[in-house]
This record gives structure tokens, C-alpha cells and sequence, in this order.
């Protein structure tokens, strides 16, 4: 069983930072690819970053894109979210995601792609 565990959430003021990390269970976890999605109230989750299995491909949002850096310790079976002047249209419950799939932008940005999700963690950027 695949665990996906999202921790470093919560509110921070405009232009602020925060570091999200996702601690994945089990003994493969550096053949996942890895991702962030997120989802405002109201809104559909969508893309934010991902991460190839050894770190060596990453993409992002263009809405993220120069202000987040996606990051994988796979020692740690651990990936990051490092969110830097963050904005009050980036507050949303940001969720953690991973899958098997081989290395594809396409795939990466599409939440059908991936098996495993975390519950959440919920990041609020105050004006």
C-alpha cells in the first residue's frame, strides 16, 4: 500500500514563501513520477509542477513558473514544493500525487495520470 503524505501548508502573506513536502511510503520511489496539483474552492484541481523519477525533468504551470521549484530527495522518499512570492490567487489545498508513468509533460499534467494521491495541505496567502 502506497502512502502520500502532504505537510508544510499554511498562511502566509503576499509575496511570502512555504515549502510543501510529500513523504511517499514504500520502496519504489524513485520510479514515481511525481506531482502537485492544487484546488480552490469552487475551482477544478489543476497542474502545478512535476518531477521525473530522478529529478533530472521537471514542469511547471506557467502560472507557477520562476516563483516554484519542484525538488525530490529519493533518500527521503521525499518531494518538495518551494513556493516563493506567492500570491492570494495561489491559496488552494495543494495535493501531492505519484505514479509509474515514464517521463511525459503531457502525462505529468493530467490528474488521470496518477494512482496515488495525499489528502491535501492547505495553503491560504493573505493580501
Amino acid at each position: 500500500q502506497v502512502q502520500v503524505t502532504e505537510s508544510g501548508g499554511g498562511l502566509v502573506q503576499s509575496e511570502g514563501s512555504l515549502r510543501l513536502s510529500c513523504a511517499v511510503s514504500g520502496h519504489k520511489f524513485s520510479r514515481y513520477t511525481m506531482g502537485w496539483f492544487r484546488q480552490a474552492p469552487g475551482e477544478e484541481r489543476e497542474f502545478v509542477a512535476a518531477i521525473s523519477w530522478g529529478g533530472e525533468n521537471t514542469y511547471y504551470a506557467d502560472s507557477v513558473k520562476d516563483r516554484f521549484a519542484i525538488s525530490r530527495d529519493n533518500a527521503k522518499n521525499t518531494v518538495y514544493l518551494q513556493m516563493n512570492s506567492l500570491k492570494s490567487e495561489d491559496t488552494a489545498v495543494y495535493y501531492c500525487s505519484a505514479d509509474t508513468f515514464l517521463w511525459s509533460e503531457n502525462w505529468a499534467r493530467r490528474p488521470q495520470s496518477y494512482e496515488y494521491w495525499g489528502q491535501g495541505t492547505q495553503v491560504t496567502v493573505s493580501s
